[in-house]
Formats: structure tokens, sequence, C-alpha cells
């Protein structure tokens, strides 16, 4: 076999893995370009969503950032049972907040239409977008606190009161960043904009709502001490009969 014939081939297909390799991790840079053009300077960024500009890039580079910073919050509180629960909890957080906004996204959309919205789907997702793409890298910065607290107790009451604390505090941020967006975004200063607001308000209940008991549902994130692994456990009580009881625990009044 000649060696010298074989040579140029290898030499081609290195080039052509080594350019596929610079592709792959300039258009990762990319996705995180348009997150940090959102966190340095969101009027710009929401007034480009309100003139539609390059949304597709927009909604993607979104998802992209947000579930790679949900899943590393996920993976970090499901280490503390094992790495099966870090694993599926890294899959679910992110799930978690997709599919919530996919459950409320319709009900904003259609109320805003029949209000008098001239915007269109894609500019509502982007809105909500905002908001999630928010509250992950919020949680991603809590997510060193989370694990010093995961390896320095093993009171399970008390770190699933403190990842409470964590998503209230972050989705509060997120859902009053999306209230002030949509201000912007969806025509709030000409006909129905009071009726909108007033939508707006309900449905950002609706949202928090939704997503604490789908929350509730994905369960478990932690997985119980000394139990064996589970995906899912089975449909019983709610998120807020559950915060209760872990209050009272740590109270000791259980």
């Amino acid at each position: 076999m000649d060696l010298a014939a074989i040579t140029p081939i290898d030499d081609f297909s290195n080039i052509a893995f080594e350019d596929n390799m610079m592709e792959r991790q300039s258009q990762g840079i990319k996705y995180f370009t348009v997150l940090i053009s959102l966190l340095r300077d969101r009027q710009l960024f929401l007034e480009e969503i309100r003139q539609g500009t390059r949304l597709p890039s927009k909604i993607f580079s979104m998802l992209v950032c947000s579930s790679i910073f949900l899943a590393i919050y996920g993976g970090i509180m499901g280490i503390y049972h094992s790495w099966m629960q870090a694993l599926a909890s890294a899959v679910k957080l992110p799930a978690l907040y997709l599919i919530t906004l996919l459950i409320c996204l319709p009900t904003l959309y259609f109320a805003n239409i029949i209000f008098g919205s001239k915007r269109t789907l894609g500019q509502h997702f982007a809105l909500v977008l905002t908001a999630v793409s928010l509250t992950s890298v919020l949680l991603f910065s809590f997510g060193p606190i989370a694990l010093f607290f995961l390896i320095s107790t093993n009171n399970y009451q008390f770190l699933i009161l403190l990842n409470v604390v964590i998503f209230s505090v972050t989705g509060f941020i997120g859902v009053s960043s999306l209230y002030k967006a949509a201000n912007l975004v969806l025509e709030q200063d000409n006909e129905g904009s009071n009726t909108r607001r007033k939508i707006l308000q309900l449905w950002l209940f609706l949202y928090a709502f939704v997503g604490c008991q789908l929350g509730w549902t994905l369960r478990p994130f932690f997985g119980t001490p000394d139990s064996p692994f589970s995906l899912f456990r089975e449909r019983e009580g709610n998120f807020y009969v559950s915060i209760i009881q872990s209050l009272a625990y740590i109270l000791g009044f259980r």
C-alpha cells in the first residue's frame, strides 16, 4: 500500500474535522453572546424582539443557554442522592421550565390577540424566554451556595427549604423582569392596553402556580435519603402542603 497516497486524504480529513470543531465552538460562543446581550443591554434586546429582529436566533440561543444552566443546577440538586438522581434532575429541571412555558404561553398569546395585540406567537415566546433565561442564570449563580450546603449538612428538610427560597427569589426576579419587558414589547400604550395589563398580571400568577405544581409532579429532584432511586413519585398531596410540613419539621412541631 502506498502511504504517500493516503497521507493527503488523512490530512484533508483532519482539516475537515478541525474546521467542524471550530465551527461548533463558534456556534456555542454565538449562543452565549446572545444571552450576554440580554443581560447587558436588556432594553435594546427587548426592542429587537418588539421589532421582530432575528427572532429564531434569539429563541434558539436562549433555549440552549437556559437549558444548560438549569441542567447544571438540577445536577447539583440530584447529586445529594446519587449520580442517577443527578442525571435525572439535570434533565427534569430544564423540562420543568420549558413545559410550564408551553402550557401557559397559549393563554397569554390568545388573550392578548383578542384584546388588540399585534405581536406574533414567536415574539411572545421570545419574551417569556427572556424571563426563563434570566432565572436560569440566577440559579446557576446560586449553584456554588447550594453545593456548599449540600456538602456541609445532611438535613434533608433544610435543603428542601433552602432550594425553595432560591427558586422563589430567582423566580420572583424573573417574573418581575417579564412584567417590565411586556410593557415594552406587547404595546401597552395602545387600545386595550389596560385590559392586557390586567391579563398579564393574572397570567403571571397562573404561570407561577402551574410551575410550582408541575415541579411537584416531576419530583423528586433531590431524592429522599436512604431510599432507592426513582424517576417519579406517586401523585399525592401538593407542593404547598409539602412546604408547610417541611417548615413544621424545621421548627420542631413534628
